[in-house]
């Protein structure tokens, strides 16, 4: 079996290769095939990414993670998602990506699916637990920031929350309480993604997720203070756009709707946008 961009290519299925994109293989290879080293890049030389020449790996089983798939596929990019189970096999293949079975949480399973893909360009991670097993906050995101880090990637987007290191005053207390353990762990993977070599790396901390439809009025910002909702198809537009810019690398961004805005002390807060 052989994957063309554009999905997994077998008997019957359509070839969708476009001509004038660069010349590139990217074999689904047996799990332990061994893989040559890659040159490391410094993460100040990542700059923008080509949809077009990007082999991008999503990982995450929540409505944020299919999201982003979708708008990076739609982009032109080789996406893979990594998946737990085969619940959303069907939702996946059919916007022509690739599933990638196992658990994120397993370090085995996470050197398995990268040796499966012939060159991993991107890696986005959206992996969170509950309050009652964070562990994959950490665990499953330290897995994989580790073997990225391993097989030269060039960029990983870590998608956390608002409450995560210096915008842990952001949320109102009592919200922070009931995520605290989640919270935790997040910080833990926050932590080791900015100790990475090499590879450039964007960390957005969304506020609440809502399945609300998309209202175009979310945006990034650098400033840790700020607390909101914003819906998941807006936070996946923004997500997926900070993968591919060159202006966002190693930086820590909150994402929030305008509209959606937590009052702070009775104000209206303000805020400057993040430029992608």
């Amino acid at each position: 079996m052989r994957v063309e961009r554009g999905g997994v290519r077998g008997r019957g299925a359509p070839n969708l290769a476009c001509a004038g994109r660069r010349a590139r293989r990217p074999t689904l290879s047996p799990p332990c095939s061994p893989r040559s080293p890659r040159h490391s890049i410094a993460a100040s030389a990542v700059g923008p990414i080509d949809p077009d020449n990007a082999s991008i790996l999503v990982a995450g089983g929540g409505g944020v993670a299919l999201a982003v798939a979708r708008k990076l596929k739609d982009a032109g990019a080789w996406v893979w998602v990594l998946q737990r189970s085969d619940v959303r096999r069907s939702e996946i293949e059919g916007m022509m990506a690739v599933v990638v079975k196992g658990d994120a949480t397993n370090a085995e399973d996470v050197a398995k699916a990268f040796a499966q893909i012939e060159e991993v360009d991107l890696v986005v991670s959206t992996i969170g637990g509950t309050p009652g097993d964070p562990s994959a906050d950490s665990i499953g995101n330290i897995n994989l920031i580790e073997a990225a880090e391993k097989a030269g990637v060039k960029k990983f987007v870590l998608v956390t929350s608002i409450g995560c290191g210096d915008s842990r005053d952001a949320p109102p207390a009592q919200v922070f309480d009931v995520l605290r353990p989640v919270l935790v762990e997040k910080d833990k993977a926050e932590a080791r993604l900015r100790e990475a070599a090499g590879m450039a790396h964007v960390i957005i901390r969304p506020g609440g997720l809502t399945n609300e439809p998309a209202s175009g009025g979310a945006a990034l910002t650098a400033d840790p203070t700020v607390c909101g909702a914003v819906s998941r198809e807006d936070a996946a537009t923004l997500v997926a756009k900070a993968a591919l810019s060159g202006a966002a690398e190693n930086v820590t961004l909150s994402l929030v709707d305008r509209s959606q805005l937590f009052a702070r002390g009775g104000a209206d807060p303000e805020f400057e946008d993040f430029k992608l």
